[in-house]
């Protein structure tokens, strides 16, 4: 008997949670939904400038990233980079946040904040997240990179899952199609392979703010959500944990760090809904 009430509590118990995602979901789903801004092919053509720009940004940090290397050397080297090519930081301000980049190592998830005193070492894995805006419109992206080539096999996967799922999710950008079909594509990608996705933390429209309606969650149902229609720009961005999904804030009131100490990957790129499909505009 007592094995068979623990098995009731424990079914009723995953049902609540369900629920309580479900709820979650919805509420994320419909906030802002009718603050939508669409844009037009002259202000996406502004976005695809500043994608660009975030773009060679990252690109010049993966050759920096290495033993020894400070977040703080990445977060230098993106602010001169991002001043030579005429733009300004998105970040670095933003609700007080002090620095241009966000460098996640290993555990972290999203906003960590660059250092001198984090120096990465072989084998970590670090997420860089980067924004500009140019000419009033911004541009927003992200990578995980590893340190050096002595990653575990399950590193490897981590990093190839997570930046998987964000194609996943980019192949459902269609006119017609739904918030909820682009988390559902990530979301199912991800648990296929054995990780978890977070659910604090999702992606987000863009424009002439950093943050515009709708929310993009990572997970999700078909049909739920916003309705994709042309002129809609989506930061589109997994994060992935090798663990369980459940995160926490650190002290600084910043950095997010998985709850059990898990590895996590994060991926982001800018997209446009068109006529003729997905549009990426940060690549």
């Amino acid at each position: 008997m007592d094995a068979r009430s623990g098995t009731t509590k424990l079914k009723s118990a995953e049902l609540e949670s369900a629920k309580l995602e479900s709820a979650k979901l919805e509420l994320i789903m419909s906030f802002g939904e009718d603050r939508i801004i669409r844009k037009s092919p002259e202000e996406i053509e502004k976005m695809r400038r500043s994608g660009k720009m975030v773009r060679q940004v990252l690109n010049h940090l993966k050759g920096v990233v290495a033993a020894g290397v400070t977040t703080m050397d990445l977060e230098q080297a993106a602010e001169k980079l991002i001043a030579d090519l005429g733009a300004a930081p998105a970040f670095k301000g933003y609700y007080g946040y002090p620095c241009v980049l966000c460098t996640s190592i290993n555990e972290e998830i999203v906003h960590g904040i660059p250092s001198e005193k984090r120096t990465l070492k072989t084998g970590d894995i670090v997420s860089i997240d980067c924004g500009v805006v140019y000419d009033g419109y911004y541009g927003d992206a992200a990578i995980t990179v590893p340190v050096g080539e002595k990653l575990t096999a399950e590193l490897k996967k981590l990093l190839e899952v997570t930046e998987a799922s964000l194609y996943k999710g980019i192949e459902q950008v269609k006119i017609g199609n739904t918030v909820g079909h682009v988390g559902s594509a990530i979301q199912k990608h991800v648990e296929a392979n054995g990780f978890s996705v977070v659910r604090e933390f999702v992606g987000h429209g863009i424009g002439t703010k950093l943050h515009e309606a709708p929310q993009i969650p990572n997970f999700g149902k078909k049909g739920q959500g916003a309705e994709l229609t042309e002129g809609m720009v989506l930061a589109i961005e997994p994060m992935v944990n090798s663990g369980r999904p459940e995160t926490k804030v650190l002290s600084d009131k910043w950095t997010a760090v998985t709850l059990d100490g898990s590895y996590s990957a994060h991926f982001e790129h800018c997209v446009a809904v068109t006529r003729q499909g997905p549009m990426i505009l940060t690549q």
